[in-house]
């Protein structure tokens, strides 16, 4: 029998998951906190990952130590410690700041389908990484991702495309990360030995 299941994520020991929503074929690795979260079908992450607040499409490809959706403090008060909006940790007779968890969880992160996030790169609040997008390794994105674009670099910038435009399209038109659990099966073989081209050539 497969590892992965239709009816519900593989999650590995020893994860913090809360509000969170899964589809089908998910895997969450080892020691991974998941918070306020949704996964599209057969997207994983790999261990010690921190995501929060994010819309994660499908097929996506997360490495280990990643962090999505990271929070910030609040810049603009007198102090940017956390214990005026985590109040109830401190004070018998004080509440946490309800309006500043609720604006926290607003920010949402998005990873669109068939990405790749590479080890310990950080993808900010309100941050889009488009359809096929590569994040390298150690990134911090901080700015919107186009589809099919390779990114890396502390802020992150575009190194450069991973297929021509005319390619990205097409497969984004193709949308394959739609296709049916038997018609993925059927076309094993092709995502195994053909590149994007050919196999837009077969499926179109």
């Amino acid at each position: 029998m497969p590892r992965l299941q239709a009816e519900q994520p593989f999650v590995h020991p020893d994860c913090q998951i809360t509000g969170s929503q899964f589809g089908r074929y998910v895997e969450i690795g080892a020691n991974s906190r998941i918070t306020n979260s949704r996964f599209g079908d057969y997207s994983y992450c790999d261990r010690t990952c921190d995501i929060a607040n994010a819309e994660v499409g499908k097929f996506a490809n997360i490495a280990s130590f990643t962090r999505i959706g990271a929070t910030d403090h609040p810049m603009d008060k007198a102090s940017l410690h956390h214990f005026h909006y985590r109040s109830a940790s401190y004070w018998d007779d004080a509440e946490d700041d309800a309006d500043w968890f609720a604006h926290r969880a607003s920010r949402r992160a998005t990873l669109g389908h068939d990405t790749w996030v590479g080890h310990s790169a950080m993808i900010k609040p309100e941050v889009t990484v488009g359809h096929g997008a590569v994040v390298a390794a150690g990134a911090i994105v901080t700015k919107d991702v186009p589809p099919y674009m390779i990114v890396a670099g502390i802020p992150a910038v575009p190194i450069r495309t991973r297929y021509p435009q005319k390619t990205a399209a097409r497969m984004i038109e193709l949308a394959w990360w739609n296709w049916s659990h038997d018609k993925l099966r059927t076309a094993l073989d092709d995502f195994r030995s053909l590149v994007a081209e050919a196999f837009l050539e077969k499926y179109e």
